[in-house]
């Protein structure tokens, strides 16, 4: 292994570590609305509401624009990225999880800008002081993996488990499961997150789609929740 491939692991580590101030921890995703109906949760049902947002949500959507803010920023067109960014902010139809994604999009790109030069990110970030950025999690997610040198790869793969991690860190902490269940439950969704992958490499903003109604309305039902423990 050479030294940069040593550096982009590294960095893979330091983005998806629970330390990296990013506030995933503080979604749920649609889990705490379900909690609260129905206590009685399962740990096959877990897995189930997560495959089902990574197929028909997460997968199809975020990751594709993800990928392609990744390409976009190391080919430095940012037309294509200001572009891609209003698109998925539209494509958030709940209030909750887009105000969401724009909070964890821009202290992500703020942190990496603290101690990576990059011009895109750069730019970006002041886009984003003017107005003219929504700052949504994907592009940035995309442009600061491309500003440490990762892979499309790689980091689509570290894409879905920072999402697979806080579906399955707030159900500990809900008491659904337990830490064991949790890892297992991770470990299980290993080959649909390389599927998925795998599959999103060479698609194109034009293929981005969602459907997921039943998932829509418990998230659109959380905004109006009078307690939660969770951002979404």
């Amino acid at each position: 292994m050479s030294i940069e491939d040593m550096h982009q692991d590294l960095a893979m580590m330091q983005i998806s570590d629970s330390f990296f101030p990013t506030g995933l921890y503080a979604n749920s995703n649609g889990l705490e609305s379900i909690f609260q109906n129905n206590k009685k949760i399962t740990e096959l049902e877990i897995i189930g509401i997560i495959k089902t947002q990574l197929k028909q949500q997460i997968g199809p959507t975020d990751l594709i624009v993800m990928i392609n803010a990744l390409k976009f920023a190391s080919t430095k067109e940012f037309d294509k990225i200001s572009e891609i960014d209003m698109k998925i902010n539209s494509m958030k139809n709940i209030k909750e999880v887009r105000e969401a994604s724009k909070r964890s999009g821009i202290q992500l790109a703020r942190c990496v800008n603290e101690f990576v030069n990059d011009e895109i990110l750069e730019k970006y970030l002041e886009f984003y002081k003017k107005g003219m950025i929504n700052g949504a999690y994907s592009v940035s997610f995309g442009l600061c993996t491309n500003a440490l040198g990762i892979s499309p790869q790689k980091a689509g793969l570290m894409f879905l488990y920072g999402f697979i991690v806080s579906i399955v860190g707030a159900a500990s902490r809900m008491g659904i499961t337990q830490h064991y269940q949790a890892q297992k439950i991770i470990h299980d969704l290993k080959p649909l997150i390389s599927q998925i992958v795998s599959e999103s490499l060479d698609k194109s903003t034009k293929d981005i789609w969602q459907f997921a109604p039943h998932l829509e309305i418990l998230q659109m039902h959380h905004e109006k929740m009078d307690s939660k423990m969770f951002i979404t």
